[in-house]
């Protein structure tokens, strides 16, 4: 990516090595933690049988209330690049929103190691990035991308393709659309819960190819395997894809996010078209 020329984005909190409060545990049975997280996993989307499997294989966490080597100050290659990104949504859709007539309020986004507390609760690195609408904020332990690199989806389109995500998350809150799913979500069978939800990640998806158009037409931020980086990085996280690993069976019925052909379906149509209507909910079949 070409992001000498992007300006830094002022919205990105920076808590790595700050910890939580002393003595707070995330996880244990019956625990609260446990019950946040769960929570938590069920409003991101996450599966949350497979957080509990992956939590009892190992005991209860206590996050101590800091870590040595806090880099919060520092000069900083990966807050210099989450910033790039960042202000690259800000840039895109305060003129989508301004076009429309209305105001595009940005989200901030909070960098943390290992634990985090937010409005939507708890959350451990192991949830993956997430955006809460209770906050509005968007929280990223930058270690996921390590992940995202032993599934075969690296680069810095693949990073910024998931900030761009969680951004679409923040549009959707902004329009109605987050509060929308809610209620449809609160009267519905859990099968439908699930369709929903998955039209609803695979709308952020196509979002998230919106703001790769107009970046680039904008400011050319895009180089030579950059768009292959997106695809690659939305089929990992596919759920077809974790599910066999995780589960060693695919179950389509439980899908929440989508399966990696629907996700690079979705971000290439975002990213071809460049216009938010192509991301209207009703037209994701």
């Amino acid at each position: 990516m070409r992001l000498e020329r992007s300006r830094r984005s002022e919205n990105v909190e920076d808590r790595r090595g700050m910890g939580l409060p002393r003595g707070v545990r995330i996880g244990g049975a019956g625990g609260i933690g446990l019950l946040i997280l769960v929570v938590l996993a069920v409003a991101m989307g996450v599966d949350p049988t497979v957080l509990l499997e992956q939590m009892g294989e190992s005991p209860p966490a206590t996050v101590p209330s800091e870590h040595p080597g806090n880099t919060a100050t520092a000069p900083d290659s990966v807050r210099n690049f989450v910033s790039a990104v960042l202000a690259e949504t800000e840039d895109v859709w305060t003129e989508v929103f301004r076009s429309a007539g209305r105001t595009y309020v940005p989200p901030r986004l909070v960098l943390f190691t290992g634990a985090v507390d937010s409005a939507c609760g708890l959350a451990q690195s192991a949830v993956g990035p997430f955006y809460c609408p209770l906050d509005r904020k968007i929280y990223l332990d930058y270690s996921f991308f390590r992940d995202l690199e032993r599934l075969g989806a690296s680069g810095d389109f693949a990073e910024a393709y998931v900030i761009a995500h969680e951004a679409g998350h923040h549009v959707q809150t902004l329009l109605g659309v987050t509060e929308r799913l809610h209620g449809l979500q609160a009267k519905a069978s859990p099968e439908e819960r699930n369709a929903l939800s998955v039209r609803f990640e695979l709308q952020a998806d196509c979002l998230a190819g919106v703001w790769a158009n107009r970046a680039n037409k904008a400011r050319q931020i895009l180089e030579a395997g950059d768009v292959e980086e997106g695809l690659n990085a939305a089929s990992a996280v596919g759920d077809d894809r974790i599910q066999q690993r995780t589960r060693g069976q695919v179950v389509p019925d439980s899908f929440t996010h989508g399966s990696a052909a629907q996700r690079t379906h979705y971000f290439s149509r975002g990213l071809r078209s460049g216009a938010p209507e192509v991301c209207d909910m009703s037209s994701l079949n």
